[in-house]
């Protein structure tokens, strides 16, 4: 099998080695570092398993059978464990030096806002967070969650990713799926929105037939499953406009539940039950195919069987 060697220099000063899986088969993480560092005693693999000296994609595991998939990369820190991030609203999915992808929890804005200018965001812990690992580093903002919609959303880490993604986001993404609870029976099981959207000086966001108002917005959806008067349903995007699915759904006549801002009239999981699950990508540097899926929350397919309290 042939594994990749790399040496970078690592941040302040560390010793850091990255290897590439470009076998055809995954291979338990201890088993590859021994393959790659075959110098090294098993009990020096230990130590570093132990202490967070090892990274697989970006992530720090502990998992002597950790898998090393075909195209994923290890990194070892030879100077000190990989700084760790640990945040109760929010879960690093994968990062490496360009790209960092999360899955953030509901109620937290993803970034400060002229409003809520010390309300914690999603930006100001990460970028804490990378600042740590290295002073030099930064981070970038390249899409935008609502503060009460979870899942999944990236940021950039480098500036050339970042002028990749703004400036060819519509060719880079490409697929962004999201989980809803619909109020009442959506009628077909599948189907699409379209309208042009604008925003009112309420910051209320809503659908025109004016073209001069308004940008054009496309929204897919379809059907999971219907009970208990909602509907469960998948939607995706062809553009990304502030509040556009929360206004194609209020536009169907079935508001997402929890929504009071776009006509919802309960609320069962008392937030908005909106969660973006899905986030695929063509990697801005590497061009890998990049794809990325979180579970629908327990609590969206439990509201289509039974009455929550």
């Amino acid at each position: 099998m042939n594994q990749d060697r790399k040496h970078r220099p690592g941040k302040g000063g560390d010793t850091i080695l990255h290897w590439t899986n470009n076998g055809e088969s995954a291979q338990p993480l201890m088993e590859f570092v021994g393959r790659c560092r075959q110098d090294s005693k098993r009990t020096d693999i230990k130590k570093w398993l132990k202490f967070g000296q090892l990274m697989v994609d970006g992530s720090v595991t502990t998992a002597f059978d950790a898998p090393v998939n075909p195209g994923s990369e290890v990194a070892l820190n030879l100077s000190r464990p990989f700084p760790r991030f640990r945040h109760p609203r929010i879960e690093i999915i994968y990062e490496d030096d360009h790209v960092l992808v999360v899955n953030k929890g509901y109620g937290l804005l993803s970034v400060g806002t002229q409003s809520h200018k010390k309300e914690e965001n999603a930006y100001e812990i990460l970028k804490t967070y990378v600042k740590n690992v290295d002073p030099a580093n930064r981070l970038y903002v390249v899409h935008r969650l609502d503060r009460d919609t979870s899942g999944l959303m990236m940021f950039a880490k480098s500036e050339v990713a970042q002028e990749v993604l703004r400036h060819n986001w519509n060719n880079v993404i490409l697929q962004r799926l999201y989980v809803a609870v619909l109020e009442g029976y959506l009628e077909e099981d599948r189907g699409y929105v379209k309208s042009r959207l604008a925003e009112n000086s309420q910051f209320v966001v809503y659908s025109t037939d004016n073209p001069d108002e308004g940008r054009v917005a496309v929204t897919h959806y379809e059907v999971l499953g219907r009970g208990n008067n909602y509907t469960l349903a998948h939607f995706s995007l062809d553009t990304g406009r502030k509040n556009q699915i929360r206004v194609h759904a209020h536009d169907l006549g079935h508001p997402i539940a929890g929504d009071r801002k776009y006509g919802a009239r309960t609320s069962p999981l008392h937030r908005l039950a909106l969660h973006a699950q899905t986030l695929r990508f063509a990697h801005p540097i590497t061009k890998k195919d990049m794809n990325f899926e979180t579970p629908i929350p327990p609590k969206f397919a439990a509201a289509i069987r039974r009455r929550l309290k």
